[in-house]
């Protein structure tokens, strides 16, 4: 019950700040061409990364219904990797990106960028963190039912990044 509770917490947080993205994006024409500045291939590469990782979320989940610990920990690992290299993916993307000098403080296009993504980054390392506890318990049998948990908090950060990716990287 709690995690549902997180996630309507966590639908009014995104939801609040996609609606106000969306406001100033139609009210501020000029934001297409800052975004014309986002690499659509790296938010399209790291898509398939997160869409990847979720899917080894669901054969975890299946693992442990089916009581198979180690294989859902070794799943949830997999998943863990793939919150990996979403985040290193990421962090090339930032640094390019301030190194030409699109920062927070460029306009205020980039300011919604980096914080809609910022946050969305946020929810992937506590995802990835929470999901290392879960694989540990996983492993040693116990606690079974949080690794169907750890994947419904998994498939809404990849959910929330498929409102992202088209906004921040498509719509120019």
């Amino acid at each position: 019950m709690a995690i549902w509770w997180v996630l309507a917490s966590e639908i009014v947080i995104f939801g609040g700040l996609l609606s106000v993205y969306l406001m100033h994006r139609l009210g501020h024409p000029e934001w297409a061409a800052a975004a014309a500045h986002t690499q659509t291939w790296v938010g399209a590469l790291n898509t398939f990364v997160l869409l990847t990782s979720s899917f080894t979320a669901v054969l975890a989940h299946q693992a442990a219904e089916k009581g198979d610990g180690k294989k859902a920990a070794k799943l949830l690992g997999f998943t863990i990797l793939g919150a990996c290299t979403f985040l290193v993916i990421k962090s090339f993307e930032w640094a390019n990106e301030i190194s030409h000098g699109y920062t927070i403080t460029a306009n205020t296009f980039w300011s919604f960028y980096y914080t809609a993504a910022g946050l969305h980054a946020l929810h992937v390392i506590a995802g990835a963190i929470i999901m290392g506890y879960v694989a540990i318990d996983a492993y040693r049998g116990r606690e079974l039912h949080r690794v169907e948990i750890i994947g419904i908090y998994w498939h809404f950060v990849d959910v929330v990044w498929i409102f992202l990716f088209p906004l921040l990287y498509i719509a120019k």
